[in-house]
């Protein structure tokens, strides 16, 4: 596995299929199963040469005359092949694609399971179309590739040694002409292969950009409508959609060039046998029968070429979804569990940073320089300050959204890096200016604060959060569907939604990152209200750069390319003149003008 530009990664064919053996493994007996009636499958295709060959040296006196009787019992041998061959294919299209499905149903779990894991880092840089694009229509193909590659390749291995044994009892020279065309044929068909694999994955990469571009697009619909930018996006997507034309073109001419490469190898073997076969046939070397056997057995290996050809494209297809997979599969989960992750004792809800240094992993931009900061339990602490001081940064590093790059963080004395993730968050809760809520009904997106709380306790969260006013003039109360990301509510409606969720978690810690900055003067005062019932007996941290809203708190930091440049309650800051004094006036001014 080598690396590539921009972090991406190059696989072999044989490293993928060792690292997707496993998933393959633990439904071996289905495989094995599968496998066994693939064999079924040849046995009329290698039986029908030799029947013919019998029937035409009969009928030509080389060899035991020839009988309706020994006609019959050739015709009844067949016809029992035939039955055989028709369940053992039943089997196979029923079983070995139901084996695939469950095999895309691991992956597409243990890749969902390995996307929740990973940081803020990989998002940040990664397009959610890609991701849609591996984790659905690439496992698609795994599906077809789990059933048929390992069918298709022991098929045709069964026909290519049953058909050489078979051919050599009659002419071992002719035979070897015959199959020494395959080595040449197998060179060229894996140079060949590789121009397939790269348009294969140029054509995932290009389907995954244009999701990307639709997703964003569609989403930001009212934007794009009120900047009247609708002609803008047409000629984005339609580039996006040329680009992906011209990729798909290069594939049906790689496509074209191996299906053109392989008749011609085809011709070639037909040609051997016309020229050998005959020569042998006016020599005596051969019989007839022998001639026509060779001729069937030589159409059945073409056959089964051919059907490994057009199984190249599903091929890769499938190798490509593997690879696809294993790209996320190996994005590294930057925040996890300490091997000796204990569970957090969260009883008071004090916070310590102790020698705090961060800098972001992707473009090293240092935030934070050795920071100490001590919050009491019960505490409400409001950060303010110029843009680019800190004040996210520490909010996202409390709950490990990422992990410090010096010092440490600790909660009632245990550092958070030690332990588990579960225990952290479920102590902490966030309510953010971008408030999303999911798809669904009010109900849903409150319990989705405290899964399995009763229908009495989601009431008396929304109560709190004075939500279950608005919530009852629903026309399904808490049973309305809301829309996607709550298109349905105001502004105001959806933070009042995602205060009650997190009245029902009942966290020790609270962190309101610019919880009613988008809101409008009437939102922002129901809002403000919900917000300090909420933050009651809780260790409260909250950004706000409209700073009327934190006037009450207890201390306010004020945070600049310094760390802490100012401290103290508002009063006392606006006594100093300093930093928080001038941001202060210069919003009263903006106000009164």
């Amino acid at each position: 596995m080598t690396e590539k530009k921009k972090g991406e990664r190059t696989y072999s064919s044989g490293q993928l299929i060792r690292r997707f053996y496993p998933y393959l493994k633990k439904y071996r007996k289905l495989l094995y199963f599968d496998l066994f009636f693939a064999a079924l499958t040849t046995l009329c295709d290698i039986v029908l040469p030799m029947i013919m060959r019998q029937l035409t040296n009969s009928a030509l006196g080389s060899a035991a005359p020839l009988t309706s009787e020994a006609v019959l019992r050739m015709a009844a041998l067949y016809v029992l092949l035939r039955l055989i061959d028709a369940g053992a294919n039943f089997y196979m299209q029923s079983q070995g694609h139901i084996m695939g499905v469950h095999i895309e149903t691991d992956m597409r779990t243990d890749a969902f399971a390995h996307l929740q894991r990973l940081s803020d880092t990989y998002y940040a840089n990664t397009k959610i179309g890609q991701i849609m694009g591996r984790i659905t229509n690439d496992l698609f193909d795994v599906t077809e590739f789990a059933h048929h590659c390992p069918e298709e390749f022991f098929i045709a291995g069964i026909k290519l040694a049953a058909s050489f044994v078979i051919l050599c009892q009659t002419s071992p020279l002719l035979t070897l002409m015959v199959f020494a065309c395959l080595p040449v044929m197998l060179v060229v068909c894996t140079k060949l292969n590789h121009w397939l694999r790269s348009a294969q994955k140029a054509q995932r990469y290009q389907i995954g950009e244009l999701n990307a571009a639709i997703e964003d697009s569609l989403l930001g619909q009212r934007v794009v409508k009120a900047f009247s930018a609708e002609k803008a996006e047409n000629e984005k997507f339609n580039a996006g959609n040329q680009d992906f034309r011209r990729i798909k073109t290069r594939w049906y001419y790689a496509m074209a060039t191996f299906g053109t490469t392989t008749r011609l190898f085809d011709g070639l073997m037909y040609t051997v046998v016309i020229v050998a076969g005959g020569l042998f046939l006016v020599r005596g070397r051969i019989s007839p029968g022998d001639l026509v056997a060779y001729i069937l057995y030589v159409s059945t290996l073409i056959a089964t070429i051919r059907r490994i050809v057009e199984f190249a494209e599903q091929f890769q297809r499938g190798m490509t979804g593997i690879e696809r997979f294993y790209e996320i599969m190996d994005a590294k989960v930057d925040i996890q569990d300490a091997p000796d992750a204990a569970v957090l004792r969260a009883e008071e809800g004090g916070i310590e940073l102790e020698d705090v240094s961060f800098e972001y992993p992707d473009d090293h931009n240092r935030v934070l320089r050795h920071l100490n900061l001590k919050i009491r339990p019960g505490e409400n602490l409001a950060l303010v300050g110029p843009s680019g001081g800190g004040k996210t940064t520490i909010c996202n590093l409390i709950p490990r959204f990422y992990d410090v790059t010096g010092g440490s963080i600790r909660i009632d004395g245990q550092d958070i890096r030690q332990v588990t993730l579960e225990s952290l968050r479920g102590a902490i809760g966030i309510v953010q200016q971008d408030v999303y809520l999911f798809s669904g009904t009010v109900r849903e997106n409150i319990a989705y604060g405290r899964p399995g709380a009763t229908d009495e306790e989601i009431r008396e969260a929304a109560r709190m959060a004075g939500a279950d006013d608005f919530i009852r003039t629903l026309p399904r109360g808490y049973d309305s569907y809301i829309g996607e990301r709550g298109v349905k509510l105001s502004g105001g409606q959806k933070q009042r939604l995602s205060i009650a969720r997190v009245f029902l978690k009942n966290p020790k810690i609270l962190i309101l990152d610019e919880a009613t900055s988008a809101l409008d003067n009437e939102s922002e005062v129901l809002v403000g209200r919900s917000l300090e019932r909420l933050a009651r007996g809780r260790t409260t941290l909250t950004i706000a750069h409209r700073l009327t809203t934190i006037r009450h708190a207890d201390r306010i930091l004020v945070l600049g390319h310094q760390n802490i440049e100012e401290e103290g309650t508002h009063e006392e800051l606006l006594a100093k003149k300093g930093l928080y004094y001038r941001l202060w006036n210069g919003i009263l001014e903006g106000e009164a003008e």
